[in-house]
């Protein structure tokens, strides 16, 4: 059994909250939720179900490219969405980055999330 280890990369967003962006461990990496903060600018970025989801999974991508995972090497994907209305909506946005090799999912509706955001994404992949 190995160690873990907190990864970080400043190439996706930084909230500075007491807890790691990423822990890899035994060839598994856990990603931290990841939301609506903008890559590139570090910035809050509050909108459409569909905005929020596309800076949500792109700071997913790179926190785990960074890692050397990605993407494809995605075992399973929690959800949390602010309103199960914007389920569809939601997908459409998830299918553009997962494609149709997809992995297992939870999908749940929250009564707040941090920053008022209306969408929440965090993975567990192999490394």
């Amino acid at each position: 059994m190995g160690d873990k280890k907190v990864f970080h990369t400043e190439k996706a967003a930084v909230t500075g909250g007491p807890y790691a962006q990423a822990v890899v461990h035994d060839g598994l990496i856990y990603t931290a939720g990841q939301g609506a903060i903008d890559p590139e600018t570090n910035e809050l970025k509050l909108g459409s179900v569909e905005e929020e989801a596309e800076l949500a999974l792109q700071n997913l991508k790179i926190i785990l490219e960074e890692a050397g995972s990605s993407l494809k090497k995605v075992l399973k994907v929690t959800v949390y969405l602010l309103d199960m209305e914007e389920f569809a909506r939601f997908n459409v946005v998830y299918k553009k980055y997962f494609g149709e090799d997809l992995p297992a999912r939870t999908c749940i509706q929250a009564a707040c999330l941090p920053f008022e955001t209306r969408v929440e994404i965090e993975a567990i992949a192999h490394v």
